[in-house]
């Protein structure tokens, strides 16, 4: 057997076409979404001891875009138990370290506390204010440098208005070659959630919004290479790309 990794990724990817175009693949996956919400399966993971609000496959996808695009400034809209921050300092330590901004309505001081103990816990500041505060967005704005590499990512209120704002206010902080992750918008191709009080659903979610927010942003597409593998997930088709130079466009 011979190990020759470019032929094992041009396997690989044969692989993810070939599943993107089952049927029968992405009915099963989303059943288990379905089903598998009813047991809060989304909830049974942890980052650092932090809970990581997330399907498995989305914290691989998302830790293979901060490694392969290698952003010094990671900015996370919705902190939630911070086990995501937790994620995103750690790896990123592996090449140098990013400044990790997390931002939510609410942050208790015991959670803040839990958030800057774990591992490279001093790389992340946290903001206890609105997603789509103007003068917060103005401050960070103002600290970054020519030289910096931007990734957002969206996981606070899920309502498509709340959803669309942020997306106009940060993308604007996205550098070329950088992502926007947008979660949840698994929401618009499942039935009402009855087991959970939300005010958003099939037609008012994330990915309304992010519909919207690309036939109004040409700059901004979902990348396949990502989008494709999603199938037990929280965010199909939620990994969208910033580049002037359009070439790879995944409707």
């Amino acid at each position: 057997m011979t190990f020759d990794l470019n032929d094992f990724e041009s396997q690989r990817e044969s692989w993810v076409r070939e599943a993107s175009t089952s049927e029968n693949l992405s009915r099963a996956a989303l059943e288990f979404v379905e089903i598998s919400d009813k047991y809060m399966y989304g909830y049974f993971w942890t980052w650092n001891g932090l809970p990581i609000i997330q399907m498995p496959e989305d914290i691989l996808l998302t830790q293979e875009i901060i490694w392969n695009t290698k952003p010094t400034v990671i900015i996370e809209l919705g902190v939630a138990w911070g086990g995501s921050l937790a994620l995103y300092a750690q790896l990123s330590a592996a090449y140098g370290g990013a400044r990790i901004i997390g931002i939510d309505l609410t942050i208790p001081i015991h959670n803040e506390i839990r958030i800057k103990a774990v591992p490279f816990g001093k790389n992340i500041e946290l903001h206890e204010k609105s997603s789509i505060d103007e003068s917060l967005f103005s401050i960070i704005k103002e600290s970054l440098t020519p030289e910096d590499k931007v990734m957002v990512i969206i996981d606070s209120n899920h309502e498509h208005k709340h959803v669309l704002s942020e997306l106009k206010m940060w993308s604007r902080l996205v550098t070329e070659g950088n992502y926007i992750v947008v979660s949840d918008t698994v929401v618009e191709r499942l039935p009402a959630q009855l087991h959970r009080k939300r005010t958003w659903g099939p037609g008012n979610n994330p990915e309304t919004a992010l519909r919207e927010f690309l036939k109004e942003n040409e700059n901004f597409y979902r990348d396949s290479r990502y989008s494709r593998k999603t199938f037990a997930s929280f965010n199909p088709k939620s990994y969208v790309i910033m580049s002037r130079n359009r070439k790879q466009v995944d409707s």
